[in-house]
C-alpha cells in the first residue's frame, strides 16, 4: 500500500524531506498549495505532484489525501496541524512542533483526543549513523561518558527569511537548537539520565530573534552537554561528539548523512571510521511514518516527546534572557 500525501507550502525543505522519499518509496504526492499559486504550480510541475489546490485548507480537506506534510514557517505548524487533526488526517510536521510548550501541549491534547498521529520530523533519529552514536554512548565502548557536544552552524538566511521573524517564531534555537536539545534528551533516556539546562547565551539579530544560541546542560550521571547553534556561520556544519573515559566518537554530519555518513571512533586501541550508509534520513523517516499509518508500527517518538522538547526550548530561551516564542 502507498500513502496519498498532501503538501502544505512549496518550501525548499520539502524537496528533500518529502518529495524524494515519496518517489523512492512509491507514495503519491496528491496535492500541494502555497501562498503564491504560481510557485505551487511550479513546485507541482517540477516534483510530480498530481495537482494544485487554492489553499492549505483545501489540501487538508481533500478526500484523496491520507496524510499531511507540514513544512510551513514555525508559527504555522500548530494551527495547520490542528486543522488536519480536526478532520482526522495524520501529520508529518517539520520541527519545531510548535512555537512553545503551551502550544505544543494544545496540539498534543487535540491529537490524543482524536486518536490522530502527529510525528515531529526529527529525521536524524531514524538514520543508522545516529542510532550508532547512541549505541556507542550506551554500551560502554567509550567508557563513562563525561561530555556531549552537538554543534550546528549554517550561513545566514536571506534578510526576509521567516527564520529571522519573531512573529513567525524564528531564531537559531528554534531552527537548529531544537535538534541539539532533542539529541541530549535521547542520550539522557538511553544512558545519562534526564538532562537539565544550566545556562544559555545568545546574540540577537532582530529584537527577540537569536542569530546564535549556545545551551549548556548537565546530566544526573555527571556528564555535561553543550548545544551550539549559529545561523551566521561561514559554512554548514552539523556534528555530534560523545567523549568518554575510554575514547570518543564523532558523527560528521548528523543532519545530512546522505552527504557524509561517517562516524570516527577513537579509543586506546586506535582510530576507526564506520560508514553507515548514504540513504537519506528523510527516507528512513517516511518509511517509518508510513509503516505506522498503514500498519500500526510503533514510532520511536510521540506527542509527549514533542511537548517536552518544546519545554526545553522555552527553558533555554529564558536562560539566555530571551522570551519563548
Amino acid at each position: 500500500m502507498s500513502l496519498r500525501i498532501g503538501v502544505l507550502g512549496a518550501s525548499r525543505i520539502a524537496e528533500h524531506a518529502i518529495v524524494g522519499p515519496a518517489h523512492e518509496l512509491g507514495h503519491r504526492l496528491v496535492v500541494v498549495a502555497a501562498r503564491d499559486p504560481q510557485r505551487a504550480k511550479e513546485f507541482a510541475d517540477t516534483h510530480g505532484v498530481e495537482r494544485v489546490a487554492t489553499g492549505y485548507a483545501d489540501v487538508i480537506d481533500d478526500p484523496e489525501v491520507d496524510v499531511v506534510y507540514n513544512p510551513l514557517a514555525n508559527a504555522l505548524h500548530a494551527p495547520w496541524n490542528l486543522a488536519a487533526i480536526t478532520v482526522g488526517k495524520p501529520v508529518l510536521t517539520e520541527k519545531p512542533f510548535a512555537r512553545n510548550r503551551s502550544e505544543a501541549q494544545t496540539v498534543a491534547d487535540a491529537a490524543g483526543r482524536a486518536g490522530v498521529s502527529v510525528l515531529e520530523g526529527f529525521h536524524y533519529l531514524f538514520h543508522p549513523v545516529n542510532q550508532r552514536i547512541f549505541e556507542l554512548a550506551a554500551d560502554g565502548a567509550l567508557g563513562e561518558i563525561h561530555t556531549v557536544e552537538v554543534r550546528m552552524a549554517m550561513p545566514a538566511p536571506d534578510a526576509g527569511d521567516p527564520r529571522w521573524s519573531l512573529e513567525l517564531a524564528g531564531g537559531a534555537l528554534m531552527d537548529l537548537g531544537c535538534y541539539g536539545l532533542h539529541i541530549m534528551r535521547q542520550l539522557g533516556a538511553r544512558t545519562l539520565g534526564r538532562p537539565e539546562i544550566t545556562a544559555a547565551h545568545a546574540s540577537q539579530r532582530n529584537p527577540g530573534v537569536d542569530e546564535w544560541c549556545d545551551v549548556e546542560l548537565s546530566f544526573p550521571s555527571g556528564a555535561t552537554g553543550l548545544s551550539t547553534n549559529s545561523m551566521i556561520a561561514d559554512d554548514f556544519s552539523f556534528t555530534i561528539k560523545v567523549v568518554g573515559t575510554e575514547g570518543d566518537a564523532m558523527v560528521h554530519d548528523f543532519i545530512r548523512p546522505h552527504i557524509d555518513d561517517r562516524i570516527t571512533i577513537r579509543t586506546p586501541a586506535g582510530t576507526s571510521v564506520e560508514n553507515l550508509g548514504t540513504r537519506s534520513s528523510y527516507s528512513y523517516q517516511l518509511e517509518a511514518f508510513a509503516a505506522h499509518v498503514l500498519n500500526g508500527a510503533v514510532l520511536p517518538i510521540g506527542l509527549d516527546d514533542a511537548v517536552q522538547n518544546m519545554r526545553f526550548v522555552d527553558t533555554a530561551y529564558r536562560a539566555a534572557g530571551l522570551p519563548p516564542r
